[in-house]
């Protein structure tokens, strides 16, 4: 595919395209006979995703992108298989302002939700009272990252919510962020970056 917007690895690896659409790549033995599996199409809830996220027992994944202003919740019925999707709801961002949502990512329990922003710079933390449902989320609050990158577009924690990780277009670097509360992103300091 051309325009690979985002890639989730585990023992499956899974690439969202920028064509509004969720491919499903399986590989048991290496990447280079990587076959593709299933997909599922976004396009009814969003044309310009972005953002790719999976609940850790793999029966759900989520999406976010530059022209809707919402994270969608997706349900698998089958663990792992993107084929067996259907989707569930959306959890509108509108209120913290602008669009243009690039990175997503979660806790390891679903409780925590972070999204990041290429239009005002920056990773918005969210609480979900049940975890990996999204109707349940609110906005806690923001992470400026303008001083690394002003077109922040990948995101990434740690296991233990200790480190963060973005990437953007104008640095063209890993930066790394240190947080002295794991998945609170108001605790977070930058540390430092990889070309």
């Amino acid at each position: 595919k051309s325009y690979v917007e985002a890639f989730n690895m585990g023992n499956n690896v899974y690439i969202g395209g920028g064509f509004e659409h969720l491919d499903w790549v399986w590989d048991d033995a290496q990447i280079t006979v990587a076959s593709t599996e299933g997909s599922y199409d976004v396009s009814a809830q969003e044309t310009g995703n972005r953002g790719l996220a999976f609940s850790s027992d793999g029966t759900k994944f989520f999406v976010v992108g530059y022209i809707g202003n919402d994270v969608g919740e997706y349900s698998m019925s089958t663990a792992w298989d993107v084929s067996t999707a259907s989707y569930v709801d959306a959890f509108s961002l509108s209120s913290q302002g602008g669009v243009g949502r690039m990175g997503l990512d979660f806790n390891t329990d679903g409780t925590k939700m972070f999204v990041m922003s290429y239009q005002n710079d920056s990773v918005h933390e969210y609480t979900l009272s049940t975890g990996w449902d999204v109707s349940t989320a609110s906005y806690v609050d923001a992470f400026d990252v303008s001083s690394q990158d002003t077109d922040p577009r990948g995101l990434a924690f740690s296991t233990d919510g200790t480190k963060m990780f973005m990437t953007g277009d104008q640095g063209n670097d890993i930066n790394e962020y240190t947080l002295t509360t794991g998945f609170d992103v108001s605790t977070a300091s930058y540390v430092d970056s990889l070309d």
